[in-house]
C-alpha cells in the first residue's frame, strides 16, 4: 500500500472503536479502491466473511508495501491488539508455537484490514478445539494450460464423490485461477485423519476423471491437469476464506457459489464492486453451510479399500530425499516472483533451441512458503525434449536462501 499522509479515521463498529490509518491510501489503483473502501467492503459482507473466518485462529497475511510487493505472514498477534480481538495459542509441527488472532465480529475484520491484510487466512479449526478440524478443504489447482471449464468439470466429479460418501460440498472461487470446495465435518478426527480423508477424495476423483484430474503431489508429474490439492488439510496450512479480497489488480474476491452457478460463473466476474452488489441482492449462498455437518466414515472406509497411496522413489545417496521420476533442471531460487520470471527468461535465452518444444506445464514457477514470506523456485521439466538434446543442470541463475540466519528447533546443525 503506497505511503499516504491522510489523517486516521475512527470507525465505531458494533460499539467498538477501530482506528483506520491512512484511509484514503489507494490499495487497488486499477478500480481506484482505497484502504477505507476495502474496510467498508468487509463491513458489508461481514456475515459471510465471518461464516468462513470467524472464531478461527488466523495467520495475518500483510501487504504493507502494496499488492505489487510480496506480503509477509505474521502468525503472532500484535501485542497491542484491542480487547475485541481474541487469541489462542497454536502448536506447530516444527515444534514452535504462536499466539494467533481470532476475530469474531465486524470490528475484527476492520482491524485486520487496517494492518494491511487483504485476504483472510484462517485455520480449519475453531479456537475452542485446536486439534480437531471442522472443515475439510478441497483446492482445485489447475496446471498451466488448463482452462476454467476443465476445473469446473473436476468440481462436479468432486461433488459426485462427496455425495457418494454422504458429505456436502460448498463451492467458491479461489479468487485466483482455481475453485475451492468446503466440507463441514464433525470435529471428531485428528489432522492426520482429515488429511487422509482429503487425499482419498483426491485419489478417487483422479480415478474417475483420468487425464483431467490428478492427485499426484509432485508438480512435475501432473501434466496439464487439475490437481486436487489434499495437502491444504495438513496441520499449519491455511487458505483464503470466503469473501477474501485477493491481491490482484482487479480486486478479485473469493466468492461463494451455488452448484447451479458453477458451470456458468467465471472468476473474473467477482470483484469487490460486483460482490458488494451481489451480496446486497442475494445474500450469502453459503448461509446453510454450518447446518450441513457430515462425517468422515465413508472417506476413511474408502481409504482402507484403496490402500496406501504410491510413494515416490528415494534418492540412493543416503539423504532419504525424494527422487523425481521426471528429467528436471532447477533454474533459480529467488526472493520475488519478478526475479523468478527474469531468471526463467535468461534460462530460455541460453537454450532457445529447445524452448518451442516445452509445454505450458513443463515450466514450474512455484511460490514456496518461507518462515514469514513466500520465495520462488524455478524448474523446467525436460520430458518433451529428446534425451540427447536436454541441457544439463547448471549453476543456479539466482540462489536465494530464505532460511539464511534463521534458527528453529530441529534445524540441522542447531
Amino acid at each position: 500500500m503506497t505511503p499516504s499522509k491522510t489523517p486516521a479515521e475512527v470507525l465505531t463498529i458494533n460499539g467498538a472503536e477501530v482506528r483506520i490509518s491512512s484511509p484514503d491510501k489507494v490499495v487497488f489503483p486499477e478500480p481506484g479502491l482505497t484502504k477505507l473502501d476495502v474496510v467498508k467492503y468487509y463491513m458489508a459482507v461481514a456475515e459471510g466473511a465471518l461464516r468462513g473466518a470467524g472464531g478461527r485462529p488466523m495467520v495475518l497475511k500483510r501487504f504493507p508495501k502494496g499488492i505489487d510487493a510480496e506480503p509477509f505472514f505474521q502468525k503472532r498477534v500484535p501485542e497491542n491488539h484491542p480487547a475485541f480481538i481474541d487469541t489462542t495459542t497454536l502448536h506447530y509441527a516444527s515444534g514452535t508455537s504462536a499466539e494467533e488472532a481470532v476475530i469474531r465480529d465486524a470490528a475484527g475484520l476492520a482491524w485486520v484490514v487496517n494492518l494491511g491484510c487483504l485476504d483472510l487466512n484462517p485455520h480449519p479449526v475453531r479456537a475452542e478445539d485446536l486439534e480437531h478440524p471442522d472443515e475439510l478443504r478441497v483446492d482445485l489447482d489447475p496446471m498451466p494450460g488448463v482452462d476454467w471449464s476443465r476445473i469446473v468439470d473436476v468440481g462436479y466429479v468432486v461433488r459426485e464423490v462427496l455425495d457418494d460418501v454422504g458429505l456436502a460440498g460448498w463451492p467458491k472461487t479461489s479468487g485466483s485461477r482455481g475453485l475451492h470446495i468446503l466440507v463441514r465435518i464433525a470435529p471428531e478426527w485428528s489432522y492426520r485423519d482429515v488429511r487422509l480423508a482429503a487425499e482419498t477424495l483426491a485419489r478417487e476423483v483422479a480415478n474417475r476423471a483420468p487425464g483431467l484430474a490428478t492427485a499426484r503431489w509432485w508438480k512435475e508429474e501432473r501434466g496439464e491437469s487439475v490437481f486436487v490439492d489434499f495437502n491444504q488439510n495438513a496441520k499449519d496450512r491455511t487458505v483464503a476464506s470466503a469473501y477474501s479480497v485477493r491481491a490482484l489488480p482487479d480486486a478479485r474476491v473469493s466468492t461463494p457459489l451455488t452448484w447451479d452457478e458453477v458451470r456458468t460463473a467465471l472468476p473474473a466476474q467477482f470483484t469487490v464492486r460486483t460482490v458488494l452488489e451481489r451480496f446486497a441482492a442475494i445474500g450469502d449462498p453459503h448461509a446453510g453451510i454450518d447446518s450441513s455437518v457430515g462425517r468422515l466414515d465413508g472417506l476413511l472406509a474408502l481409504a482402507a479399500e484403496l490402500g496406501p497411496a504410491e510413494k515416490p522413489p528415494r534418492s540412493g545417496d543416503g539423504s532419504g530425499r525424494r527422487q523425481s521420476v521426471m528429467p528436471l533442471v532447477e533454474v533459480a531460487r529467488t526472493r520475488t516472483k519478478p526475479e523468478a520470471l527474469a531468471a526463467l527468461e535468461e534460462w530460455k535465452s541460453r537454450h532457445a533451441g529447445i524452448v518451442a518444444a516445452l509445454q505450458p506445464a513443463d515450466v514450474l514457477v512455484d511460490g514456496m512458503r518461507g518462515s514469514s514470506s513466500l520465495w520462488y523456485r524455478v524448474r523446467v521439466n525436460l520430458q518433451h525434449i529428446p534425451e540427447a538434446e536436454r541441457p544439463a543442470q547448471e549453476e543456479l541463475i539466482a540462489d536465494y536462501d530464505p532460511w539464511a540466519g534463521r534458527q528453529w528447533p530441529g534445524k540441522p546443525g542447531s
